[in-house]
């Protein structure tokens, strides 16, 4: 029996269109605003009723290689208006699409492509060369673009309805194997009504900063577009040309991961674009008080904290943040959705109580790809307490006073980082793969505040443990760089629980691991511009070792601190680096080298030295 406030916080009935598709909401709003601009990726710039015909031409020739309700289409294409244009074509087809991300290893690419069993897959030439070879159709939308062309720009006509599935998502998944969560219509549709009642669909503009591959684009590039919005693509520059883009544009809505905020302060451009903003959303993982208290000092609009996992269809609660206290509540649930908190019988607990948070409602999504175990373990039937499914999402939380729910962490060992699903059980089945590693253990520590890395703890045979570059190497093959671990640490043994179980506690408590290195750390700099290079990663990367011929990436570098980095240094030296720079050229020898390897001028120097102190302070 659910407490009498409980079943009063989850009275969120809302009316929304159950039997339309994504596409056909999408045709409604090109028809009401067709001449209104729907798209710009960089110079290109789309109205709605030219999004709507190209989409449409695509669809027709989707349609024309067999794409029907049910069909998965893979997606693999940069940061261009054709990926929007693909994602409208297949849903308008009536397919489902599956995104892939080019910079994916290989290996990963094709356990996507093999358990999706798609028969076509949209890319284009700068995508291609990244892709496995696969017993799909390919459609390279350079080479058939005037095939396309020659297509009907009319409405399509497909057998979709609100009940088929819209997309299929890969996170990972703790057998060593992604899992795809399978999404229908209705459960999008459902959320585009959460989010007109939680942050309202006054039109503005929005910039998208998120891959496609990860759900929240689907309110960057989905919600919007059926809402009105003009919708600015952020392309592959990394963070350095958000506070432009915010500018240049007139940027009115922003969705980031708490890292990704915390990055953009660093760069003055940017933390001062952010004040000339109408709404920021944050989610993905965690929001600590502090990074509010940090935004409020430029931005005086509304924040919300949105939380959520794939499986109940992106954000399932919201939060409006205004004066934040020590914590910030994940808030309520959205639209047609009901939360509970259970204890390990499945029964509610009290307020304060602390218990598993399970989802209900109408953003439930319909399982798991092929996995129907899996399914089953996770999408729960509990009739005393909800007519829908529940999802067991894992989280431990509690009921607040007020009808608030607080995150209080993980029942089991997932992990996020940088806002990306991590299952470290799929990480640990590769290292315990490798020649030589008996048993291997992967946690998040969070030695300084805001700087989360990977640990891998390993347990090697007699014979000694393997080099740390060839267990990167063989990870590198397999994961996505963000789930590559920044430091690896050898143990004798693991600590262990009194039942015999790995002790994950025990091993937060070692001191923190010290730095990787290559041998090459030593290599002091020779070069002003050297020095300042090193001094920046330094920081970034909170280790002492950095030698000129170190590799960033073999140091623990990931995407984030290379977005720092690069914001710093351009402060520093005055002058633009590309985010491509750093995986070019990624020893302090080679950058330096790269961008002239002459030292800057005494302003700049003296400027990079003032920073740098400032921030050890």
């Amino acid at each position: 029996m659910l407490p009498v406030q409980v079943s009063e916080w989850n009275e969120t009935e809302v009316e929304y269109p159950r039997d339309l598709t994504v596409a056909q909401i999408f045709g409604l709003q090109a028809a009401r605003t067709p001449e209104a601009i729907a798209v710009v990726a960089g110079d290109c710039r789309l109205s709605y009723r030219e999004l709507d015909a190209w989409s449409n031409r695509l669809a027709r020739y989707l349609q024309s290689l067999g794409v029907k309700p049910e069909t998965l289409v893979g997606v693999a294409l940069g940061r261009c208006a054709s990926i929007i244009v693909s994602l409208l074509a297949i849903l308008k087809a009536g397919g489902a699409y599956v995104p892939l991300d080019p910079n994916h290893p290989k290996d990963r690419l094709s356990l996507v492509i093999e358990d999706s069993h798609m028969p076509v897959l949209i890319t284009g030439a700068e995508a291609r060369g990244q892709l496995p070879s696969a017993a799909c159709r390919l459609v390279d939308l350079d080479n058939e673009a005037a095939s396309v062309a020659l297509q009907s720009a009319d409405a399509v006509a497909s057998d979709a309805v609100s009940r088929n599935l819209a997309y299929v998502l890969f996170t990972s998944g703790s057998t060593g194997r992604p899992k795809g969560v399978m999404v229908e219509h209705r459960n999008v549709a459902n959320f585009f009504a959460g989010m007109d009642r939680v942050i309202g669909c006054k039109q503005g503009t929005w910039l998208a900063v998120t891959s496609v591959s990860f759900d929240i684009s689907i309110l960057e590039i989905l919600w919007t577009l059926t809402r009105g919005f003009k919708v600015v693509l952020h392309g592959d520059e990394g963070t350095s040309t958000i506070g432009d883009e915010i500018i240049r544009h007139g940027v009115t809505h922003l969705q980031m991961t708490p890292s990704l905020a915390r990055l953009l302060m660093l760069d003055s451009r940017a933390y001062v674009a952010l004040g000339s903003l109408r709404q920021i959303l944050l989610g993905g993982e965690a929001l600590p008080s502090s990074l509010i208290h940090q935004l409020r000092r430029i931005f005086k609009g509304e924040i919300y904290n949105m939380y959520g996992p794939t499986e109940t269809t992106i954000w399932s609660t919201t939060y409006h943040v205004e004066e934040p206290g020590s914590t910030i509540p994940i808030g309520r649930p959205v639209a047609n959705t009901q939360t509970y908190v259970l204890d390990a019988g499945l029964s509610p607990v009290e307020e304060g109580a602390i218990g598993e948070l399970f989802i209900g409602g109408d953003g439930v999504a319909r399982g798991y790809l092929n996995q129907p175990d899996l399914t089953q373990e996770r999408f729960l039937s509990v009739p005393s307490l909800s007519k829908t499914r529940l999802y067991r999402t894992g989280d431990l939380v509690r009921w607040l006073p007020d009808g608030n729910i607080e995150f209080l962490g993980r029942a089991d060992y997932q992990m996020k980082l940088h806002g990306f699903r991590i299952e470290p059980g799929e990480i640990e089945a590769l290292l315990e793969r490798h020649p030589g590693v008996r048993q291997a253990v992967v946690i998040l520590r969070e030695d300084r505040e805001g700087d989360k890395r990977l640990v891998a703890y390993l347990v090697c045979d007699a014979g000694g443990p393997p080099a740390v570059s060839a267990l990167r190497s063989a990870l590198r093959l397999k994961l996505p760089e963000y789930m590559v671990p920044s430091s690896f640490v050898f143990l004798p043994e693991m600590p262990l629980t009194d039942n015999g179980k790995t002790d994950r506690k025990a091993l937060l408590c070692l001191p923190p691991p010290v730095a990787p290195t290559d041998g090459t750390a030593g290599n002091r700099p020779e070069s002003e511009i050297e020095r300042i290079i090193t001094e920046a990663w330094k920081e970034a990367l909170g280790i002492s070792n950095v030698g000129v011929d170190s590799n960033f990436f073999d140091l623990g570098a990931h995407s984030l601190t290379v977005a720092e980095v690069q914001a710093n240094l351009q402060q520093m030296l005055g002058r633009e680096i590309d985010t491509v720079d750093f995986y070019q050229f990624s020893t302090v020898r080679a950058l330096a080298s790269h961008l002239g390897g002459a030292a800057p001028q005494n302003q700049a120097s003296d400027r990079a030295q003032r920073r740098l102190a400032a921030r050890r302070k």
